[in-house]
C-alpha cells in the first residue's frame, strides 16, 4: 500500500514531504474508477501529497442542463510522457546524499511506486540554477562544433 508523506516544514509556508535513506512516501497503483464515479488526486500548500478520494457523479432529478460524455476510445492528443528538469543545482543536491537516500529518491520519481516520471529534460550548458556561466563552445564561427566539448557538470552530474 502506499506510505504517506512524512511532512517537513521549512519556516516559509508551505510543507514539503521528507524523503531519506530508510523512507520515501509512495503511490498505490492506478486503477481505473468503476464507471459512474471518479478519483481525485490533490496537493496543497497546507501538506496534502497527492491525497486521493473517491466519488460519485451525481445525477440530477431535473432535466440536465450540461452532459458531459467521456468517449475514452478516441482520442485526441498523444501524450509522450510526463517528467522534471535535471539541473545542475538538482544534480548536486542529488548527489550529496547518500546511495540508499538518492536511490529511494529516484525511486519515488520513476518507479511505479512513485510518480512515474518516464522524460526528463536536460538543459544544454548553463542555465540560471548552474553554480557558473559556461557553454559547450565559445569559439566564434565554429559552425562544424570542432571545439564542442562537455563540461565536468556535465560528465560528473548528468550524463
Amino acid at each position: 500500500g502506499a506510505r504517506p508523506c512524512i511532512p517537513k516544514d521549512f519556516g516559509h509556508g508551505s510543507l514539503v514531504c521528507a524523503c531519506s535513506a530508510t523512507y520515501c512516501d509512495t503511490l498505490d497503483p492506478l486503477v481505473l474508477p468503476a464507471p459512474g464515479s471518479y478519483v481525485k488526486y490533490e496537493s496543497s500548500k497546507a501538506g496534502k501529497r497527492l491525497e486521493r478520494s473517491e466519488g460519485r457523479f451525481q445525477s440530477s432529478l431535473r432535466a440536465p442542463e450540461l452532459l458531459l460524455t467521456l468517449n475514452i476510445s478516441m482520442l485526441y492528443q498523444h501524450v509522450k510522457g510526463f517528467g522534471g528538469s535535471l539541473s545542475d543545482a538538482a544534480a548536486m543536491n542529488i548527489l550529496k546524499l547518500s546511495q540508499p537516500a538518492q536511490d529511494n529518491l529516484l525511486r519515488s520519481y520513476f518507479s511505479e511506486s512513485g510518480i512515474e516520471y518516464n522524460l526528463i529534460r536536460v538543459p544544454m550548458a548553463c542555465s540560471d540554477f548552474s553554480v557558473r556561466p559556461y557553454s559547450y563552445d565559445d569559439v566564434p564561427d565554429d559552425y562544424e562544433l570542432k571545439h564542442f566539448r562537455l563540461v565536468d557538470e556535465d560528465e560528473k552530474m548528468k550524463v
